[in-house]
């Protein structure tokens, strides 16, 4: 018979913030590492902060159905943070039907927000797939404007404001891409910054400052060393992280600095196993930093501020 729709699927009204991990990963594929992305629920919204591959699995997975997904916010232009757009454009737009459940895609056009390349880099991936979008809209009779997409460009300021959500995009540095933003997320007295790729920068001190939630990208330098002198032929590719992101120690003193009450680690270089012993190997060190709680993301988990 028909597939039945999960049995836990997440409610449509959130009074606080809820932050899911969709992907814990990176350019590199790993087993039970999924590509970056965040989905964030407050209020009667779901947004989503990133969209590397397999991010509409990953959503049906976590109990939400893409069809809630009309807003997407990117942090940068790598293509573990964007690769999986196709596909979550498509999925939220088509209405979906399981045994005795519909679930309506989008009436209206996608919102897109990120910096300032991002409707030139986006706007190449949504005219390589018009064949499909035209036989969405002319034989599947797919709503006409869900074809569509809005772009809300912007490195500094706030980028989304409604229904008490405030969404505030900033600055980093993940260079040689440029611009890198990050993004605060505010609804109801809480409040969660999600990093985005990028080296340490004062620019995250001050907007995590008293925060419930810190969600930043991290590697281990002496892991990373440690494959390097075992690799010498491999340097160039295993060192290149050192230039554009942050230690495991640079974030523990972010942390640190901005008194933050919970500090989330993704986008894990290089990937340790999903156990206590290996996630405790990875951040070693950072308590004696930042005494607040640490948690190694996994894919998929959930957090309620």
């Amino acid at each position: 018979m028909y597939l039945q729709p999960q049995e836990n699927l997440l409610p449509d009204f959130h009074e606080q913030i809820k932050a899911v991990i969709l992907g814990t990963g990176t350019p590199r594929a790993f087993y039970g590492r999924a590509k970056a992305g965040v989905a964030i629920l407050a209020g009667d919204k779901t947004f989503l902060f990133d969209c590397g591959g397999a991010t509409v699995d990953q959503l049906i997975k976590a109990g939400i159905m893409p069809q809630r997904i009309s807003d997407v916010f990117f942090t940068h232009h790598h293509s573990d943070h964007n690769s999986g757009f196709f596909d979550v454009f498509i999925t939220s737009w088509r209405t979906h039907v399981i045994a005795d459940r519909v679930f309506e895609g989008r009436k209206g056009p996608m919102n897109v927000y990120g910096p300032q390349t991002t409707e030139a880099i986006i706007g190449k991936m949504r005219d390589s797939f018009d064949f499909d979008v035209n036989l969405r809209v002319n034989y599947n009779f797919s709503a006409e404007d869900g074809q569509d997409i809005v772009y809300h460009e912007s490195n500094e300021g706030i980028v989304y404001e409604r229904d008490g959500v405030k969404i505030t995009a900033f600055e980093v540095d993940h260079r040689p891409v440029y611009p890198a933003i990050a993004y605060k997320i505010e609804y109801n007295g809480k409040s969660v910054v999600i990093s985005g790729d990028t080296i340490p920068v004062e620019n995250m001190v001050t907007h995590s400052r008293g925060i419930d939630l810190l969600i930043h990208e991290s590697y281990n330098k002496s892991w990373l060393d440690t494959l390097i002198a075992k690799f010498p032929e491999q340097k160039v590719g295993l060192s290149n992280p050192a230039k554009y992101h942050s230690t495991t120690l640079e974030v523990a003193e972010i942390a640190r600095k901005a008194g933050v009450a919970h500090l989330v680690l993704t986008h894990h270089i290089p990937a340790p196993a999903a156990n206590e012993e290996a996630e405790g190997a990875y951040i070693e060190g950072m308590s004696d930093i930042y005494k607040g709680p640490i948690t190694m993301a996994r894919d998929l988990m959930a957090f309620d501020l």
